[in-house]
C-alpha cells in the first residue's frame, strides 16, 4: 500500500458513534481531531432484535456529520467498524447500506473478540512500556470487553453480552433505582462475568478503563470526593450509596455527570461495580486509548508491511498444517488468472483477499477430506480471525467454498461479477494444480466481460492431458447453471 499522510477511524459503538483522524509521522501517529455523537444505537434495540426507526435515524444524522469531516480522504485511508448493536440487530443488513450511502465509505461489522483486540492495541499504545501484565475493561453500550496483556500483545481476551445502555434499558427502565432493580443488575454482571474469573483472577498488576463508561466513572469520584485517584472499589460503594440514596437518575446532582451520559449511567455503574467484585480488583486508572485508536493504529500497520490480518493467516496455516508448497502452487495461478479476468480492475485488496483464500483454502482438509472445501468454507466463517471483519470472512468462506465442486448451490451468494471471476480463478488454479507437484502448467490466457469467461490453452497440451480436458469441459457446465458462459478456445 502507498503511505498515507492522514488516516481515519470510525467506530460505530452501540452507545456513541466517534470518529478519529490522525496523522502520520514515522511510527507515530498524532491525533488530530475527534468528533462524538451520542447516537445511543442499543437503546433502539427492539425486544425482537431490531433497529428502530429512532435509532437508525440518529445513526444517519451522525454519519452525515462525519462524512462531511472525512471529504476528500482516499477510501483506503478510512476505516469504520460497527460493534455489538451492529452484530446483533437482524436488519442490519439493510441499515449498513444506507449506512455506508451516507458516510460515504464501507462499514465492517466485528466480531467481539476483534473489537477486544482493537481497544487493546489503543490503549496499549498510549501507554509507557512495562514488563507487568495489564487488565483493560471497556464498558460499551452493548458488550464489555475483557483483555489482559503485555506491552502490545493481548495473552487473554474476552467480550461479554453486557453494556451500559442495554443493562440500563433492561433493569432501570424508568429511570428509578431501587436496592431491587440494582442489585439484580449487579448480579446479572456477575453471573457473566464468573465465566472469565477464575481464568483473569490473579493474572494482571494493574487495570485500566477504556472508553466513556471509566471515564465518566473516574471524573465523577473525583469531582464529588468519592476517591481521590481513578477508580476504587471504596469510591464505588460511595457512588453506590448515593445511587440509592436519591433513587432518581435524572436527580442524581452529580459533578462531571454529562446530560448525554446520564441515561446509561446506571447500567454502566452496575457492571463496573460487578467487575470490581468479581475480579478482585482494587483500583482502576482511565485508559487514554480505546477502540478507536486501535482502529487507527491497526489501519496505520496495513500501510507498514504490518497486517494483522498476514499474521493471522500465516498462524491459521500452521494450526491446520497444511500442505504450503500446493497453497503457493494455487496462490500464484489463481492471482495470474486474476490480473487476466478483472485487468485493471484488479485492486490490491481484491488480490490480497484472493491470496488469503487460496493460503488457506485447504484447511479443511484437518476435518475430513471429502468435502473439504465446506469444512474450509465453515471454518474461515465462524472462527475467530484477528483483523479480519464479519463481512472479510464471509467473503473468504464464499470463494473457499466456491473452489470445487457444484456451483448451482451458490447461485444467491455469486452475483457479485468480481467475486465470480475470483472464484473462477481459485477453481482453475486448483484444477491445474491437481497433481501437486512443480510442473509448469501451460500457456494459458483468460479474458472475462459481460459474455463470459474465455479460456486460451495450447491444444497439444491438452490432448496430453485428457484428465484435465475432461475437468475443464465439467467446469463449462457448471457456470452454464449460473447462466455466466465459459469459452475453451485451443491454439
Amino acid at each position: 500500500m502507498q503511505h498515507q499522510p492522514i488516516l481515519a477511524a470510525v467506530d460505530l459503538g452501540s452507545n456513541s458513534f466517534r470518529l478519529q483522524i490522525a496523522r502520520v509521522e514515522g511510527d507515530q501517529l498524532y491525533m488530530l481531531d475527534g468528533l462524538r455523537e451520542p447516537v445511543r444505537l442499543a437503546a433502539g434495540l427492539t425486544a425482537d432484535k431490531l433497529l428502530d426507526v429512532e435509532a437508525q435515524q440518529r445513526a444517519f444524522a451522525a454519519l452525515g456529520k462525519f462524512a462531511e469531516r472525512l471529504r476528500g480522504l482516499p477510501r483506503e485511508a478510512v476505516r469504520a467498524v460497527g460493534t455489538n448493536s451492529l452484530r446483533v440487530a437482524k436488519n442490519a443488513a439493510d441499515f449498513i447500506p444506507q449506512a455506508e450511502h451516507i458516510l460515504g465509505f464501507p462499514i465492517e461489522v466485528i466480531a467481539g473478540l476483534e473489537e477486544a483486540r482493537l481497544i487493546y492495541l489503543g490503549v496499549a499504545h498510549g501507554l509507557p512500556q512495562t514488563q507487568d501484565n495489564l487488565l483493560v475493561m471497556d464498558i460499551g453500550g452493548g458488550s464489555t470487553e475483557f483483555i489482559i496483556g503485555n506491552g502490545l500483545t493481548p495473552l487473554k481476551l474476552e467480550s461479554l453480552y453486557m453494556g451500559s445502555v442495554s443493562f440500563s434499558n433492561r433493569f432501570f427502565t424508568d429511570g428509578k433505582i431501587t436496592k431491587q432493580n440494582l442489585k439484580q443488575a449487579e448480579l446479572a454482571a456477575c453471573v457473566e462475568l464468573q465465566t472469565i474469573a477464575t481464568d483473569y483472577k490473579g493474572q494482571w498488576k494493574y487495570a485500566l478503563g477504556s472508553s466513556g463508561t471509566a471515564k465518566a466513572l473516574s471524573e465523577i469520584l473525583l469531582l464529588n470526593g468519592f476517591s481521590e485517584d481513578g477508580i476504587t472499589r471504596e469510591g464505588l460503594d460511595k457512588l453506590r450509596a448515593h445511587l440509592l440514596k436519591v433513587g432518581d437518575i435524572q436527580k442524581l446532582g452529580l459533578q462531571g455527570l454529562r446530560p448525554d451520559r446520564t441515561p446509561a449511567l446506571a447500567g454502566g455503574f452496575a457492571i463496573m461495580y460487578a467487575a470490581f467484585c468479581e475480579l478482585a480488583i482494587e483500583q482502576m486508572q482511565p485508559a487514554l486509548g480505546a477502540l478507536r485508536e486501535g482502529v487507527l493504529y491497526d489501519l496505520w500497520g496495513r500501510f507498514h508491511d504490518n497486517d494483522m490480518r498476514d499474521v493471522t493467516v500465516r498462524q491459521f496455516a500452521q494450526r491446520y498444517r497444511i500442505d504450503n508448497k500446493q497453497s503457493e502452487r494455487v496462490g500464484q495461478l489463481a492471482l495470474v488468472f486474476a490480473r487476466q479476468f478483472l485487468g485493471d480492475e484488479a485492486s490490491e485488496t481484491t488480490l490480497r483477499m484472493l491470496g488469503w483464500t487460496a493460503r488457506l483454502h485447504e484447511i479443511g482438509i484437518s476435518v475430513a477430506h471429502s468435502g473439504y472445501h465446506k469444512h474450509t468454507a465453515y471454518i474461515l466463517a465462524n472462527a475467530d480471525m484477528p483483523g479480519f471483519s464479519k463481512k472479510e470472512q464471509a467473503r473468504l468462506s464464499l470463494l473457499a467454498l466456491a473452489q470445487r465442486g457444484n456451483l448451482n448451490k451458490l447461485q444467491e451468494q455469486l452475483r457479485n461479477m468480481e467475486d465470480c471471476a475470483l472464484a473462477m480463478s481459485l477453481r482453475l488454479a486448483v484444477l491445474f494444480c491437481r497433481s501437486r507437484c512443480d510442473s509448469d502448467p501451460p500457456a494459458l490466457r483468460g479474458r472475462f466481460n459481460d459474455t463470459g469467461f474465455n479460456l486460451s490453452i495450447d491444444s497439444d497440451w491438452l490432448a496430453q492431458n485428457p484428465l484435465t480436458e475432461t475437468a475443464l469441459q465439467e467446469e463449462m457446465k457448471q457456470w452454464k447453471t449460473l447462466g455466466i458462459g465459459m469459452q475453451l478456445d485451443q491454439t
